[in-house]
């Protein structure tokens, strides 16, 4: 059955991930929530980390409820090395284990290099770099055999755009440590790769955007539209389930044909 396109979970439902064990950072709106969902409808538990925003957090666990999956939320700054011990600890209580990772929580401050302020520069790598690192370390001592580890990066690494200097680098240096985690962990079947999503269509994008730059960001794509949250989470489901058994240390570039 095709998805309804107002939810595109109906008709999905299934077990591909069932008895598996997830953790998703910043999974309480955007393509986090989409990761969630997406991951909770194909049979996953989920614990997953948001900063701040309870009320987002629990509607992330009510429309999972809806799918028919489960997830728990635990609030948690993958910024601060201090809470990532938390989140993961919270894992370990709520799942007894842990089958995937998905590493989706990040931060940009937009601007020019020479406005870049000192701390506006610590918390991005904090974030976007640090933190990243240290969840994937979190996960490598927790990881059953054959896991998955899958890192959200961004179109910018390759198509760099005026203004986020600091996140690219971020970015950059993740990807980094998606390649030497896939060697490293690889003789224990567990995969590790990157998506990189384009223009998305969240919240977050359309206030910080003008209609008419929406507009044309969409006609750069291949297929002539703004990804969907849906769209990034179902790449990301496959890395994470059975059939990408065989594809890690990889960054598929999720962008509707952006780059072709």
């Amino acid at each position: 059955m095709e998805p309804d396109e107002t939810n595109p979970l109906v008709g999905m439902m299934g077990a591909r991930l069932a008895g598996r064990r997830a953790i998703v950072t910043g999974g309480s709106r955007g393509i986090g929530r989409a990761v969630v969902r997406r991951l909770a409808a194909d049979g996953a538990a989920v614990v997953f980390s948001y900063l701040s925003d309870a009320k987002a957090a629990q509607e992330t666990i009510e429309q999972v409820e809806s799918d028919g999956g489960t997830a728990h939320a635990v609030q948690a700054d993958q910024g601060d090395l201090a809470d990532l011990e938390v989140l993961f600890a919270e894992a370990d209580r709520l799942l007894g284990g842990l089958d995937i990772l998905v590493v989706n929580a990040g931060k940009n401050t937009p601007g020019p290099i020479d406005g870049v302020t000192e701390a506006e520069y610590d918390r991005a790598m904090a974030v976007n770099a640090k933190g990243a690192f240290f969840a994937i370390q979190h996960a490598a001592r927790r990881l059953s055999d054959h896991g998955r580890i899958v890192a959200l990066s961004t179109l910018n690494t390759v198509v760099p755009v005026p203004g986020s200097s600091v996140y690219i680098g971020a970015k950059s240096a993740l990807e980094g440590f998606v390649a030497a985690a896939a060697r490293e962990l690889g003789g224990r079947g567990i995969t590790v790769n990157t998506v990189s999503p384009g223009a998305t269509d969240t919240e977050l994008l359309r206030a910080t955007n003008p209609p008419e730059a929406l507009e044309q960001t969409a006609g750069f794509t291949a297929l002539g539209r703004l990804g969907q949250p849906a769209d990034v989470a179902d790449v990301v489901a496959f890395l994470a389930g059975p059939d990408g058994r065989w594809i890690t240390g990889q960054n598929l570039r999720a962008t509707g044909g952006m780059i072709v």
